[in-house]
């Protein structure tokens, strides 16, 4: 068991539909954790990025709107908040048309540093905290203590992510998941463990045994930090 008082990060990475933000989420709760969602970070300044009338294409206008976005995103795991300059957008960044944006700022370079560093400063803050995205293991907290890419069969994250958005066309889902993930692999690596990290398959596992396999990971693997 890991001591309440102890310096904890885990940092969890996974494909779209892998589970990784609900299992994060509630994993985070028995560790008595905080919780960040990197994930929402990036469709938040692409929600910013949309208002504003920011052409996508541009990647030094998206670079600059990334970087003068004022973003305030909840790290408790019971509440879920997102904000842009004041603006509630907690609803609005789940919605399919920044879905289907979202990938032209997490390909952008200069938008993922600005990001880095943010989500290094919000990892920073908290004693203990899990970190769940696409780059966490390997560029954000490369010296967490626990470090494990959750991933499933694509069969397996098509039929979550149906679920998770309900009535969404075959043609769209696919953009969400299988097309989105080729994208973002461009820039950052989270279909292959590197070393250190730990593959944790959830495909053939429900909610409660996913969340129990990455607690005992937690506690088989942590040990405290400097």
């Amino acid at each position: 068991m890991i001591a309440a008082q102890s310096r904890l990060v885990v940092a969890i990475d996974g494909p779209s539909g892998s589970g990784k933000s609900s299992v994060a989420k509630e994993a985070a709760r028995r560790l008595d954790a905080a919780y960040l969602d990197t994930g929402a970070m990036y469709r938040a300044v692409t929600w910013h990025c949309l208002d504003a009338g920011t052409d996508l294409s541009d990647a030094a206008a998206v670079a600059q709107a990334v970087r003068d976005a004022d973003l305030d995103i909840s790290t408790d795991p019971g509440t879920e908040r997102v904000l842009i300059h004041g603006t509630d957008v907690t609803a609005t960044i789940r919605e399919q048309f920044v879905s289907e944006s979202v990938s032209a700022v997490a390909t952008n370079l200069e938008a993922r540093a600005e990001l880095v560093r943010r989500q290094r400063e919000l990892i920073g803050e908290h004693a203990r905290i899990v970190a769940e995205g696409r780059d966490i293991t390997t560029v954000v907290a490369p010296d967490a203590q626990t470090r494990i890419l959750l991933t499933a069969s694509e069969e397996a994250r098509m039929r979550r992510r149906g679920l998770q958005l309900g009535q969404v066309d075959g043609a769209a889902l696919k953009r969400q998941v299988v097309e989105r993930d080729a994208k973002d692999s461009t820039v950052s690596n989270f279909t292959t463990a590197t070393d250190g990290v730990y593959t944790l398959d959830s495909s053939d596992l429900d909610f409660e045994q996913t969340v129990e396999a990455v607690i005992s990971l937690v506690e088989a693997g942590s040990s405290p930090l400097d």
